[in-house]
C-alpha cells in the first residue's frame, strides 16, 4: 500500500518517496526556548512523533532532528529583565521544556541541535548565498534578496507583488527589496555576539533551521515540519535560503499540524488563555494530552475544552478497563490457550482498516476509532465467566493489538491498574469531588458491613454511586469510577 502525505508545497496529497530507499529525513521546527511551552506548541512534537514511529513500523529507516532555537530577541529581553547571560534563560527553557517532553513519554530525537553550537555552519551558509548571488551585505547586515530567488512565494503561494512583511521583518529604507529578510546582523551592546566577515553579530531567525538541515542531513531532506503559523515566513525563507545556497530541492515534503484553539480561540498570552504543558500534565497528564491531539486529524483545527478534556480521560477509561480486563483473563487461565478464529478474523480485518488509515495522510482519528471498535469486539467477545481456554486467547490477541497500535501512538502503554488509579483521581477532579470524601464513604461502608447494618451499607453504596462511583466488593475490594 503506498503510503499518502499532504504536501503544503503541493497543496495535495502525494505518494511518498524518499531520496535514499528506505531511509528517511525528518526535520521539526522547536522551540524558542524563553519561556514555559504552552500545550498548542506540543502538538507538533505528540503528531510528528507519531509520524515517525508509523514510518518506522512501515520499515523505514528514520532519523529525527527537533532544534532549539536558543539565540532570540525574546531570550535577550528576558535575559536583559534579569541581569544574567542570555544561555542562563535558554538553558532553564531547554531544561523544562524536556521535563516536560519526557512527561509524554515519547520517542527521543536522533539530534537535538541549538542555534548557538552551529555559528560557523551558519556563516558558511550565508557565505554560500552571497556566492551565488542571492544576498548582499550593508553596514555588516547580511540581507536575502528575494527578487533574485524566482519562485519566492511557492510554499505559501504568496506573490511578490502581494506580500506583507512578516511578523520579525522592519521596514528598512536601505532593502533592495522591502521584504528582503536578515540573514545576518549585528548585535547590539549586551547582546550575544559571534565573529564573522561582517563584523561582529549573529543571525537572523530564519537561517538557522536551514543550516542545522545542511550540518545533519547535508543538502536535502525528505519531511520537514512545523504549525501552520511557519508556512511564511519562516518555511518560505527556509526554501530560499537553503536551494539559494545549495542549488537543489531543499525538502520534499513538507507537514504542517493545525493550531489548537481554548474554546473558540486562538490560545495566546494576550488573551490570557495559555495553559502552559507542565501546568496541564499536573492537573490531568501527558496521556491525556496525547489522546486529546491524535483523536483528531493533525491537519484539523482542535478546540480544547473542558468537555473534550472530561471526553479523552473517559476513552481512556474505556481502554486501559479492558486492557486491565484482559491481564486478569491471561493471568487466571493456567492451560495453554485456544485460539478464537472469529476473532481472530474480526481483529485482522481492523489491523487491515488502521493501515488503510494511517497509510491515508496518517490519519490517527481513524485509527483510534478502529481501537475502540476492537476494545468493544474484545468486550463482548469474552464468554461470561471469562475462564475458557479461547477467552485467554482473545485476551492475548488483544492486547497484542493494543500495544502495537499503542507503541505507534505513544498511547495504552501505561500500567493499567495504577493508570486507572489516576484516572479514577481525574474524573473524581473533573466532577469536583473530594477524594477524601469518597474515602470517608467507603470506610464509613465498611463499618456498616462488618456491623451487619446491611441497609446502611446499601444507602452508603447508593449515595457513592450518585457521585459516579462504584464500589468494587470481593477479591477485587475497593472502588472504581461510573465512566
Amino acid at each position: 500500500m503506498e503510503q499518502l502525505v499532504y504536501n503544503t508545497l503541493a497543496n495535495k496529497k502525494e505518494v511518498f518517496k524518499t531520496l535514499e530507499p528506505g531511509k528517511v529525513k525528518l526535520y521539526l521546527c522547536g522551540p524558542t526556548v524563553y519561556d514555559y511551552l504552552h500545550i498548542g506548541n506540543f502538538r507538533g512534537p505528540i503528531v510528528f512523533n507519531m509520524i515517525r514511529n508509523w514510518l518506522e513500523f512501515t520499515g523505514y529507516d528514520v532519523t529525527f532532528a527537533y532544534n532549539y532555537t536558543d539565540v532570540d530577541d525574546k531570550i535577550i529581553k528576558k535575559a536583559q529583565a534579569e541581569n544574567v547571560d542570555s544561555r542562563v534563560i535558554s538553558e532553564r527553557y531547554i531544561k523544562a521544556f524536556e521535563e516536560d517532553f519526557n512527561n509524554l513519554k515519547l520517542k527521543p530525537h536522533e539530534f537535538n541541535p541549538k542555534v548557538t553550537d552551529h555559528i560557523d555552519a551558519i556563516i558558511e551558509l550565508i557565505e554560500g548565498i552571497l556566492k551565488n548571488g542571492k544576498a548582499y551585505e550593508i553596514d555588516g547586515e547580511v540581507f536575502f534578496s528575494i527578487n533574485d530567488f524566482e519562485t519566492y512565494g511557492g510554499l505559501s503561494k504568496k506573490k511578490l507583488d502581494d506580500l506583507e512583511a512578516g511578523s520579525r521583518v522592519e521596514v528598512d529604507s536601505r532593502k533592495r527589496n522591502p521584504h528582503d529578510f536578515v540573514l545576518w546582523k549585528p548585535s547590539k551592546e549586551n547582546e550575544p555576539a559571534w565573529d564573522s566577515p561582517w563584523g561582529k553579530g549573529r543571525p537572523g531567525w530564519h537561517i538557522e533551521c536551514s543550516a542545522m538541515v545542511k550540518a545533519i542531513f547535508g543538502d536535502s531532506i525528505d519531511i520537514h515540519g512545523g504549525g501552520i503559523d511557519l508556512i511564511f515566513p519562516h518555511h518560505e525563507n527556509e526554501i530560499a535560503q537553503s536551494e539559494a545556497c545549495n542549488c537543489t530541492k531543499y525538502c520534499n515534503y513538507w507537514i504542517h499540524n493545525e493550531f489548537i484553539s481554548m474554546g473558540d480561540e486562538k490560545m495566546s498570552k494576550s488573551l490570557g488563555n495559555v495553559i502552559t504543558a507542565n501546568n496541564f500534565m499536573k492537573t490531568y497528564d501527558g496521556e491525556v494530552l496525547k489522546f486529546l491531539y491524535l483523536n483528531a486529524h493533525y491537519r484539523s483545527r482542535l478546540s480544547v475544552t473542558d468537555e473534550k478534556i472530561r471526553q479523552s480521560v473517559s476513552a481512556l477509561y474505556r481502554v486501559y478497563s479492558a486492557k486491565n480486563l484482559a491481564e486478569q483473563v491471561i493471568e487466571k487461565i493456567e492451560a495453554t490457550a485456544v485460539e478464537s478464529k472469529n476473532f481472530s478474523k474480526e481483529l485482522k480485518a481492523f489491523e487491515d482498516k488502521i493501515s488503510e488509515s494511517m497509510h491515508d495522510d496518517f490519519n490517527t482519528a481513524e485509527t483510534i476509532s478502529v481501537v475502540f471498535e476492537a476494545t468493544r469486539l474484545f468486550n463482548s467477545s469474552l464468554t461470561k465467566k471469562r475462564k475458557s481456554v479461547e477467552d485467554k486467547a482473545i485476551a492475548q490477541s488483544y492486547l497484542k493489538f493494543l500495544d502495537s497500535y499503542g507503541q505507534i501512538l505513544a498511547l495504552f502503554c501505561e500500567d493499567s491498574s495504577s493508570y486507572l488509579d489516576s484516572l479514577d483521581e481525574m474524573i473524581l477532579s473533573l466532577n469536583s469531588i473530594s477524594k477524601s470524601e469518597v474515602e470517608k464513604l467507603l470506610a464509613d461502608r465498611n463499618e456498616a458491613r462488618n456491623n451487619k447494618k446491611w441497609e446502611q451499607s446499601d444507602l452508603i453504596r447508593d449515595q457513592l454511586a450518585q457521585l459516579g462511583v462504584e464500589v468494587l466488593d470481593g477479591s477485587a475490594k475497593g472502588w472504581r469510577s461510573k465512566v
